[in-house]
């Protein structure tokens, strides 16, 4: 009653006291910096405050839990991956404003904190406040609002762990099947139409946030450096406080036993933007990194290619306007256009030069390498032809080798979480005595075995594959030239070979068969099937994906002859 002030967020003059002691407005549940201040401590002897204070120092001498929400656990979650980011060398300004932000219109979208009364189920969940111990008649939903800054300490996190407790008592308004107050509501089918919140759609806020910011780095490698263990995703709520327990449906909520897949984390992104009517993103223009022609130039240095491909793939982006700004812009909630997978797009545009140049049909390929290495062994003084065969055989070598080292992590990867989960102070220490003899047990077997420990995670790249024009062994291509498969034609440089052959001629309803196009190992020659194999290894997604994105491509490259009234492809070949 003596804090008469207006709330800065709603300009409301309706206070209420937190459990702390804070005020926090009723109408909006914005906390406050001030708090009460107690100028007789005899006066109160009898009141709230009192009780309160007892109650938290028997938590503590039982090593009770706090109380907790679900969208609480994903923030915790969230700063993490924003911290991991950062560290990487993604700007500061992704985690303290962009991603908190968004993360902020999330929670006041499904109305579940920044609102005037949170969602009913969850309300409901809480028990009734106990009116002898209540200063405030009304029973209200704590507010969330103290703890939604991304950039807070994890040290106030673990001090103030009743953040989400109301005025009852903590045993009373957890939930009987989960750790959280709301874990056993969070999962029901109505909670759906929110948006619900899931372990992929961490990922889909920091690749929207590393979106809005430009930052140079592709979904693909967002999803590496999860499986590298550079961002925390899984068993990543080992990390929450001490007094946040985990158990039953929280462990279905926040437990994962599977990789991020592309699809999922780029679709809910895309479901993500809409839902929260974001205005269009910031301009993709030839200057960012995610432009297809830097990226077709980093792809290109990956994959051990000529440096001269750069000029045609710039040719094909410039040929079928996919370098427009207004085509590279996500613009959300707009279905007339299609949606661009920047990494997934440039390859592509690799692949279609790569069989505009050298066909790609297992015959033509190896016709034009054995034509360059007779060149390069007769004339030694001039830069040397590039040789397909050549670069086939040692990016072969390279990636069995990799793909190999990645299937058997793979393999090896312990899905269990290394910090034991108990859910009493009680069983706390035979937990820990059970983990440790584990732990010994398998230290003993693996001595007797002869088993090398697991290597430490690499230090975050870029790039995968390193190829440098210093090595002697000549197994770097960047300089080498495309002179043995171009001709010179009326003041240009085109490609010697006048065929190509499409994927396919009519492209299929994504939305009805789940790709624009078929594709099938079998059906394709194995040289194209090769290039698509290296480069679904650099993005870690399924060959077909780039398929389909070549096919795409090639629909708008060869338009007007595809549509022609008599088509010159019955056959599949350009002539």
């Amino acid at each position: 009653r003596d804090f008469n002030e207006r709330c800065a967020q709603c300009s409301e003059v309706n206070w209420g006291l937190t459990d702390g002691g804070r005020f926090y407005c009723r109408s909006c549940h914005n906390v406050t910096e001030r708090s009460r201040e107690v100028v007789n401590t005899d006066f109160i002897s009898n009141t709230r405050v009192q009780t309160i204070s007892k109650h938290l120092r028997k938590q503590e001498k039982t090593g009770m839990c706090c109380e907790w929400y679900v969208c609480e656990g994903f923030q915790l979650i969230l700063k993490k991956q924003a911290e991991a980011l950062e560290t990487l060398g993604v700007c500061p300004q992704m985690k303290d404003e962009i991603l908190y932000n968004f993360w902020r219109h999330y929670l006041q979208k499904s109305k579940q904190a920044y609102c005037n009364r949170p969602a009913g189920e969850a309300v409901r969940a809480l028990s009734v406040c106990d009116s002898s111990t209540d200063v405030d008649s009304e029973p209200e939903r704590p507010s969330l609002l103290h703890f939604l800054s991304l950039s807070e300490s994890e040290g106030d996190l673990q001090t103030d762990c009743s953040f989400a407790s109301s005025t009852s008592k903590v045993s009373g308004s957890t939930s009987v099947l989960s750790g959280s107050v709301d874990g056993s509501l969070y999962l029901m089918k109505n909670q759906k139409e929110k948006l619900r919140m899931t372990m992929p759609m961490t990922l889909s806020f920091c690749y929207m946030a590393l979106l809005w910011l430009r930052e140079p780095m592709t979904l693909s490698d967002l999803l590496r450096f999860v499986v590298e263990g550079h961002i925390p995703y899984l068993n990543v709520f080992q990390h929450f406080p001490e007094k946040m327990k985990l158990h039953g449906l929280d462990l279905k909520i926040f437990f994962v036993e599977s990789w991020p897949t592309y699809e999922e984390v780029y679709n809910k992104m895309l479901e993500l933007a809409a839902y929260l009517d974001l205005p269009r993103f910031p301009d993709i223009t030839d200057s960012c990194f995610l432009h297809p022609d830097m990226l077709c130039m980093k792809y290109l240095m990956e994959a051990n290619l000529p440096d001269e491909l750069h000029n045609w793939t710039c040719r094909v982006v410039k040929k079928i306007c996919i370098g427009e700004v207004d085509f590279l812009t996500l613009v959300p909630g707009n279905k007339s256009t299609r949606k661009v997978k920047y990494d997934v797009l440039a390859v592509a545009v690799i692949v279609v030069v790569l069989k505009l140049l050298f066909l790609l049909d297992d015959h033509y390929e190896w016709l034009l390498s054995d034509f360059a290495e007779e060149r390069n062994k007769n004339n030694k003084e001039g830069g040397l032809y590039f040789e397909f065969k050549k670069w086939y055989k040692v990016i072969k070598c390279s990636l069995d080798v990799e793909q190999k080292k990645l299937d058997e992590e793979r393999a090896k990867y312990l899905w269990r979480c290394e910090k034991p989960l108990f859910y009493s102070a009680q069983k706390k220490s035979n937990v820990l005595k059970r983990r440790q003899m584990v732990v010994n047990l398998q230290n003993q077997f693996g001595k007797l075995s002869r088993s090398v420990r697991p290597a430490e995670k690499p230090n975050p790249s870029s790039f995968q594959f390193c190829w440098s024009e210093e090595n002697t062994d000549g197994s770097c291509f960047h300089g080498h030239s495309l002179k043995g498969v171009l001709q010179e034609k009326r003041g240009l440089l085109t490609a010697m070979n006048t065929d190509y052959w499409l994927c396919t001629l009519k492209l299929c309803n994504e939305k009805l068969c789940g790709h624009l196009a078929h594709y099938k190992e079998v059906d394709f020659p194995q040289s194209y099937h090769f290039v698509l194999r290296l480069f679904s290894f650099l993005l870690r997604i399924q060959p077909s994906y780039i398929h389909d994105e070549v096919c795409v491509i090639e629909h708008k490259l060869f338009n007007k002859n595809l549509y022609k009234k008599k088509p010159k492809y019955n056959t599949g070949r350009r002539k």
